[in-house]
């Protein structure tokens, strides 16, 4: 799964876009929000990706999020044990969608891979323009 959000302003207008690819099927699934954050619509991305699926697999997430890939693998444990509070005791940003990423990832076994924005990786340009493309115009 190759997964990217986009913002118009930040907080603005955002979209969120997801590839997702088994052999040789393809899926592309795409939303936005009036009212949101670039973070928000990286981690919505992941979100709907991972609730996409029929089943629970193996999976590798490719993201240009640094914020969810370590929210995911170094934070969240610590959030969880301090009642989610950072370890600053300030109250974490965007628990929701922690708490729903969690939920949506529990069936799956996750390999997690940092990919660098705007660097012509061929699915991860289009799960950016369709981010680009679901981001609300009024």
């Amino acid at each position: 799964m190759f997964t990217d959000g986009a913002c118009s302003g930040n907080p603005g207008p955002g979209g969120w876009g997801a590839v997702l690819i088994s052999g040789k099927h393809r899926k592309e699934i795409s939303g936005g929000t009036r009212d949101t954050t670039n973070n928000r619509m990286e981690m919505m991305a992941v979100i709907r990706g991972a609730e996409a699926l029929k089943r629970g697999c193996r999976m590798d997430i490719h993201t240009d999020s640094k914020y969810v890939i370590q929210g995911m693998t170094q934070w969240v444990e610590g959030w969880k044990r301090r009642g989610w509070r950072t370890a600053a005791k300030q109250p974490v940003k965007n628990v929701d969608l922690w708490k729903l990423l969690e939920q949506a990832l529990e069936r799956h076994e996750v390999n997690w891979h940092w990919v660098k924005g705007h660097s012509g990786v061929a699915d991860n340009e289009r799960a950016d323009e369709l981010a680009r493309l679901a981001i609300p115009r009024s």
